[in-house]
């Protein structure tokens, strides 16, 4: 299991672990930190960003877990999820305005980096600013890989293929465990990321643990075999660009 500098860098120390943390300098680790002006904790259900908020700041995510959403006919749909070291929201940056909202689920810790912050780097750091692009162009390549495989799969094998990708991510960051994961996520939280019905989805998690595929009770998953799991969900990591065929160990960003 990748083990982040979490301890020297509380707010950002897992930011890209498992991926091009080791391409950063300890002076870009150290000024990441730096640009971390305010910290707070928010409890479960909180919004952190409502579509059509004006973002002067951008986020990172400390502790827990949240939900990139959108609302449509009186129902939430979770379009992805973040884990501690995600900048959930640097397109903020950019864009000042989401076109989705931002959920907490659990308690969750984040770090607020102010916009001008960003643009000071962007202007001195170069190389630090395209780690942070890098973290971006990660998000949208997580987005094609959910638009692409959970349209085409059933809802046990994308609630499979979610909790794969959970538990590999965690594992980046130092999270995961050897046969699972804790989470936050509820029930109908999950029904929320794989667009399905209450009823379905209790259906689904009740196959995935009679089959010994995935067990989801009292905020922990418990998974037997990631082989196993991993096939059933037609689930391969490279998208992720940790380990697999696009890891980037050894080739990495380096400095123009």
């Amino acid at each position: 299991m990748f083990s982040p500098d979490h301890a020297n860098y509380p707010n950002t120390g897992r930011f890209l672990a498992g991926r091009l943390r080791h391409e950063m300098s300890e002076d870009e680790r150290a000024g990441l930190e730096t640009l971390v002006s305010e910290v707070k904790d928010h409890k479960n259900g909180d919004r952190l960003i409502a579509r059509g908020d004006t973002c002067n700041h951008s986020t990172m995510l400390i502790e827990g877990f949240t939900l990139r959403t959108l609302e449509a006919d009186d129902r939430r749909h979770g379009v992805s999820f973040h884990v501690p070291g995600d900048f959930i929201d640097l397109h903020c940056f950019t864009l000042k305005k989401l076109d989705h909202n931002i959920d907490c689920v659990g308690p969750v810790k984040v770090g607020l980096v102010p916009h001008e912050a960003i643009a000071d780097v962007m202007k001195d750091k170069p190389h630090l600013a395209r780690l942070l692009w890098f973290s971006t162009l990660l998000d949208a390549a997580m987005h094609r890989e959910w638009i692409f495989k959970l349209e085409r799969l059933t809802t046990p094998k994308r609630i499979a293929h979610i909790f794969a990708e959970i538990w590999r991510r965690l594992q980046m960051v130092g999270m995961g465990f050897d046969d699972g994961f804790e989470t936050p996520l509820r029930q109908s939280d999950i029904a929320d990321m794989c667009g399905a019905t209450a009823i379905h989805t209790n259906r689904a998690l009740s196959f995935l643990r009679e089959e010994g595929i995935a067990n989801f009770q009292r905020g922990e998953v418990r998974i037997k075999s990631r082989e196993r799991l991993e096939a059933f969900a037609e689930f391969s990591q490279d998208y992720l660009y940790g380990d697999g065929d696009l890891s980037l160990a050894g080739d990495g960003i380096k400095a123009a």
